[in-house]
């Protein structure tokens, strides 16, 4: 339970988040120049929309339409960041994408935010939307029975215009090399272990949101400087307006309200988790190179021995490991609420 904010402060916050967020939108109209369209697809009228910035993820492509489209999306926007794999060539081959793509830097476009606030401003106002990068699956309470139509339709009962999910980490039994896996399948075949308890969740006032973070990520590689570990906290599903405007992954948003997505007094409200499917062995060959790249984290000493040790192909995998069962496992430990959807 977190304790609201004085008046006062609470005022001045989004005082400075408002201006801040009319900084951003303009940013991104100024970064739309970089995107070039390459198909538009016809978009239906109250169409569930997804969004996702990708490079070279040939192999996820496959399974990661086929369980959005099972969800319930109706239609994906993509940007593409110069992949060089067969990737563009599948998207532009989907009926139901819209594909733009760019040769511009991913890190001086805030790390792709600038590219997606712009695609969101351009076809998403009005809509339910999913914003999920290529190696996150998306599932909630009751996924496999209620699609996307039915949870949105209850949230917009609600009064609801964000459901939150934490990124949950999965990984293999053994070297991240040794893993088999069919590229178009699913991951879940080879990652099916994840950490069960090892999180620690903080409030940042300034945004007024929740920041997650611990998973094998922070105990394999950031154990020493735990402050450092990726931000696991996620707002993947989201009734768009043009007045929003991402401020950090999809982690925060503006305006700062829509950060509210836990109760300040008893009680849970809905979540979900992202599955996180970073961990096919092609991680590890992969490492070396978006270390050269350099346009993944903004701050490379940090992250420099991050990409080393993942080159290595460590076991993740300890005695305190879960084996990944369903929602249902995860709400048992608390990692994923109902929060009233029976």
């Amino acid at each position: 339970m977190f304790t609201p904010l004085p008046p006062a402060q609470d005022r001045w916050f989004t005082f400075r988040m408002h201006w801040k967020r009319r900084r951003l939108r303009a940013r991104a109209i100024l970064k739309a120049r970089e995107l070039t369209c390459l198909r538009r697809r016809p978009i239906s009228r109250g169409a569930i929309l997804l969004f996702c910035t990708l490079r070279n993820e040939a192999e996820r492509l496959d399974w990661f339409l086929h369980h959005y489209r099972r969800l319930g999306v109706q239609h994906f926007i993509f940007v593409d960041n110069a992949s060089d794999d067969g990737t563009r060539e599948r998207l532009l081959a989907q009926p139901d994408a819209t594909v733009y793509a760019t040769q511009a830097s991913y890190r001086a476009s805030r790390f792709g935010l600038d590219w997606i606030n712009w695609v969101m401003l351009r076809h998403a106002h009005g809509h339910w939307c999913v914003v999920a990068d290529a190696d996150e699956l998306l599932i909630y309470p009751h996924w496999q029975t209620r699609p996307l139509p039915a949870l949105t339709g209850w949230l917009d009962d609600q009064g609801a215009q964000v459901m939150p999910a934490m990124m949950l980490e999965l990984y293999p039994k053994g070297p991240l090399d040794q893993a088999q896996y069919t590229p178009g399948t699913d991951p879940l075949n080879c990652l099916n272990w994840f950490d069960a308890g090892n999180y620690t969740i903080t409030r940042k006032p300034l945004l007024d949101c929740l920041l997650i973070q611990g998973g094998p990520r922070a105990r394999a590689f950031f154990h020493d400087r735990p402050n450092r570990a990726p931000t696991l906290t996620k707002l993947p599903l989201i009734r768009w307006s043009f007045h929003n405007a991402w401020v950090n992954s999809t982690h925060s948003i503006l305006p700062r309200a829509l950060n509210r997505v836990y109760d300040t007094g008893p009680g849970e409200r809905i979540s979900g988790v992202l599955l996180h499917t970073k961990f096919l062995p092609s991680v590890v060959a992969k490492s070396p190179v978006e270390k050269a790249r350099g346009e993944h984290f903004g701050n490379a000493t940090v992250f420099d021995a991050y990409y080393d040790a993942v080159a290595q192909a460590p076991d993740l995998w300890c005695a305190d490991s879960t084996q990944f069962a369903g929602w249902e496992q995860l709400e048992e430990l608390g990692l994923i609420s109902r929060g009233g959807w029976a």
